[in-house]
């Protein structure tokens, strides 16, 4: 189809590999839809997961087309130099970066979203600096925060929200300027014949070959298959030849640019037809809440409950963020001798202290008994004590 030499061919592979699972659950959510079992998690992990493997990929292979000198088999070190490096590291970081969230106190909010950045950026850098993945790194430590109890949480995923809505504005913004209309039309026979190829042969053999060895319905399998969605990372990752000033870098780009634009009004304007055809969507309203999609939810508070902390209490000096209580509970204000304090994440308990909890239900407020290592008698008495006054 085209005169690249097997590099070049393995170059353009890799930057089409990155696929966009926000841009799947966005297409979904616009037609108030959501999909059935682990789908989601799934295309999540996938999506999340391959892009530093195409990184790693498209900075070897470029390297291999300005220099054909290279060895193949001398780039396998680099790799697993890449990957081992990165997961361990973003590990360790996330680990580090859960404890300097919790354990600092600054004296303003917005400060924690700046801290967050500025611990990304350098998981990124010292990662990259000894030699392993940074984008790997990122994902993980992030994945890993994710899924702790963190001080002012509910503002960070708001927040980066809003970042990635800019930054995908910005991006695409600066990749129209790199992009000639005159320069996508001699590319788009080659452009079309390689979109064939991806989305129906490429794709569905790479996912059933990936998943053969674990359970799940072929529907399930047929509509990973087609939600390969293209979306700004393969173009980002197309300008690296282009700043390596390879031979082919600007027909790799052209065509990149061509089979994403492919992806989105093909796969993506078909996405909801083929969910609905497999028998693979439920109401939005009825899917199952993610952590979160608990996080995040605003539901109304049906029980208010005060809770007195005794001194033998073993949470006595904890912070709240160490509580584990349930996502859908909300300590709303403490009392602590004549003073109210508005609590935080970060808010040590005192022996004495009155809570003043809600909750959605009783069932939620057992839990927080559990979390507060204190026993209710006949169902809403704690022994250690006691629930003044429920609504």
């Amino acid at each position: 189809v085209t005169d690249f030499t097997i590099y070049e061919g393995l170059l353009l592979g890799s930057i089409v590999s990155s696929t966009d699972s926000a841009a799947v659950f966005s297409i979904l959510r616009s037609r108030s839809i959501a999909l059935k079992g682990n789908l989601r998690p799934t295309l999540e992990l996938e999506s999340g997961s391959n892009d530093p493997m195409a990184y790693v990929l498209t900075i070897v292979l470029t390297g291999f087309v300005v220099s054909q000198d290279a060895g193949f088999l001398s780039t396998i070190p680099f790799l697993l130099q890449q990957i081992l490096i990165g997961g361990v590291l973003g590990f360790v970081f996330g680990k580090i970066a859960k404890l300097i969230i919790n354990g600092i106190k600054l004296d303003f909010e917005g400060l924690y979203i700046v801290l967050v950045i500025a611990i990304m950026f350098f998981s990124f850098s010292a990662t990259d600096f000894v030699g392993g993945n940074g984008f790997l790194a990122v994902y993980i430590c992030a994945v890993y925060l994710g899924n702790q109890e963190l001080i002012h949480k509910k503002k960070f995923i708001k927040s980066f929200d809003s970042f990635a809505w800019l930054m995908q504005i910005v991006l695409f913004l600066t990749l129209g300027l790199l992009v000639f209309p005159s320069e996508i039309i001699p590319v788009i026979g080659i452009g079309l014949v390689i979109s064939v190829f991806l989305i129906l042969i490429a794709r569905p053999v790479g996912v059933f070959a990936s998943l053969m060895f674990f359970k799940g319905q072929k529907r399930g399998k047929l509509f990973i298959s087609w939600v390969g969605l293209r979306g700004a990372v393969p173009i980002v990752f197309a300008t690296y030849p282009l700043l390596a000033g390879a031979e082919k870098a600007h027909m790799i780009f052209n065509i990149v640019f061509f089979i994403s634009l492919t992806s989105v009004m093909i796969q993506g304007s078909t996405l909801s037809v083929v969910a609905k055809w497999l028998r693979l969507t439920i109401p939005e309203s009825d899917k199952q809440l993610t952590k979160t999609d608990i996080e995040l939810s605003d539901s109304i508070k049906q029980v208010l409950t005060e809770i007195v902390i005794p001194h033998e209490c073993s949470i006595v000096g904890k912070q709240i963020v160490e509580l584990g209580l349930p996502k859908t509970t909300f300590i709303s204000i403490i009392q602590r001798d004549s003073k109210f304090i508005t609590p935080s994440g970060s808010t040590h308990l005192e022996a004495d202290d009155k809570l003043f909890v809600l909750t959605e239900n009783k069932e939620d407020l057992s839990s927080v008994f559990d979390c507060l290592e204190m026993k209710q008698k006949n169902g809403a008495m704690p022994e250690t004590g006691g629930i003044l006054e429920t609504v």
